[in-house]
């Protein structure tokens, strides 16, 4: 089940919000852990048990931490034993064929594969559990010792499949106690109309222009044409998973829940390093949070912080996905953070605005299509064909159709993109739509619901991831 589905805005939404908010307070958390699970298994009811095991293993080791008696040795294999527990589930699923392809090529070997699909959210899911571990382990959260309000933290539906990741000791006291005022509720609508907008009207539609392109021979394309594709999927992945998120968090304000942002106009960027500030904020925190500073961070000279950005970036790359498109394309920012650090970054603060902008722009587009594309020839002939050396010409008459026929909606995405307009509220009095707001609302959903009635492409790309 999807956001974007008649299913889930007409049946399944309306469905929990009138048992939630029909049920006495200390009961709502068990509906949305219920409501969650049937969620989860609408899809996949088989790899439900993958979640419960993460779930019911990580409650058990978060009580085992919470005697603060035991010995630092004690704690410290705990610790280690979630991370095995988490990271061996999340392995398995998601890189055992990809280590087995690999090794067969390599030795000639035929170990059969695994053949398993990936269960939806993993690794989402896999990072929230564990940072409740870790949390609990350093003593910025104190152990959960109700499994009900566990389960929800892990299996919320909201954010379940395509994040933003929670971080436990962000989520702690709403889990306890939270309410919600009638704006609350009517931001989180607002919110999640923008969000389905986003996702339905403005990345599907561009989509199918990625798709047309992507879909042809590399070594035909104009370089145009190339360059058009790249910008399409950019935009398309950009409102898809900005749009999910959108949803995500508004979902979580109708039942009284605050997630974090997960995007800030990240087509703004003035560099690389300033992107990934902007862009899926919630993983690079995480990995900040859990990875980078415990290494070490920037605290033990440039060599060390140098070498922890490189291991971090790789990681980045190979939780996207199993293949080696995603480790490249992690290697490939890491790299480009490197060398901002050491002295990229002194040479852009020189440099005017707009030349910022534009090596930003096509550092990212770049690296987009080494995400884009599974098998690394595929990546290799599309930027051959971006710059040139695949001897089409500059454009023909496909790259015109492409431009003329999408043209509003590329100025659309441009807007929509680098909109000041603040998208979150943090005071009651922003909370309160003004009819304008509810009439812009309602048009934006009609129009949505009128596009998913004969919709027939209605991806989630970071579905997976």
């Amino acid at each position: 089940m999807v956001f974007s589905s008649l299913l889930f805005l007409f049946l399944f939404l309306p469905a929990v919000l009138l048992l939630y908010y029909c049920s006495p307070w200390r009961i709502k958390n068990l509906i949305l852990f219920l409501a969650s699970l049937v969620f989860y298994a609408w899809g996949e009811p088989v790899y439900i048990v993958i979640m419960l095991i993460s779930t019911v293993t990580d409650f058990i080791f978060g009580l085992l931490l919470s005697n603060s008696k035991r010995s630092p040795v004690w704690r410290k294999t705990i610790v280690v034993s979630s991370v095995i527990v988490n990271l061996g589930l999340l392995s398995y699923f998601k890189y055992a064929d990809f280590l087995i392809n690999n090794v067969n090529e390599l030795l000639g070997t035929q170990i059969p594969l695994t053949e398993l699909a990936l269960p939806i959210g993993i690794s989402f899911y896999t990072f929230q559990s564990m940072s409740y571990i870790i949390d609990v382990y350093r003593g910025t959260a104190k152990a959960q010792r109700n499994w009900i309000d566990f389960g929800t933290f892990v299996a919320l539906f909201p954010q379940l499949v395509a994040g933003p990741i929670v971080q436990y000791n962000t989520i702690a006291e709403q889990l306890r106690k939270r309410s919600v005022s009638i704006e609350m509720f009517a931001e989180g609508v607002r919110r999640f109309i923008i969000g389905l907008a986003k996702k339905v009207l403005l990345a599907n539609n561009i989509g199918l222009l990625w798709d047309t392109i992507s879909s042809s021979d590399a070594g035909s394309l104009p370089v145009l044409t190339a360059w058009l594709g790249i910008i399409a999927f950019a935009f398309q992945i950009y409102f898809d998973f900005s749009g999910y998120s959108d949803m995500a968090i508004g979902l979580g304000l109708m039942f009284g829940f605050r997630f974090n942002e997960n995007f800030n106009k990240p087509y703004t960027a003035q560099s690389i390093t300033d992107f990934w500030r902007r862009w899926h904020i919630s993983l690079s925190s995480w990995f900040r949070d859990y990875v980078y500073i415990p290494l070490g961070g920037n605290r033990r000279g440039l060599g060390i912080q140098l070498r922890n950005i490189l291991i971090v970036w790789l990681l980045t790359g190979i939780w996207h996905g199993a293949s080696w498109n995603f480790l490249l394309w992690g290697l490939y920012f890491g790299v480009i953070l490197i060398f901002e650090k050491w002295w990229g970054l002194k040479l852009l603060g020189q440099s005017p605005r707009w030349v910022r902008h534009v090596y930003a722009l096509i550092l990212i587009l770049i690296g987009w299509v080494l995400f884009a594309f599974d098998e690394l020839p595929k990546v290799g002939h599309y930027l051959q064909a971006m710059v040139g050396f695949t001897g089409q010409p500059l454009w023909d008459s496909n790259t015109m159709y492409f431009t003329y026929t999408n043209a509003i909606l590329l100025v659309v995405l441009i807007i929509a993109s680098v909109s000041r307009k603040k998208l979150s509220t943090t005071n009651n009095n922003e909370g309160k739509s003004s009819l304008l707001n509810v009439a812009w609302c309602g048009i934006l959903f009609f129009l949505s619901v009128s596009y998913l009635v004969d919709a027939t492409f209605n991806p989630f790309l970071y579905f997976r991831f």
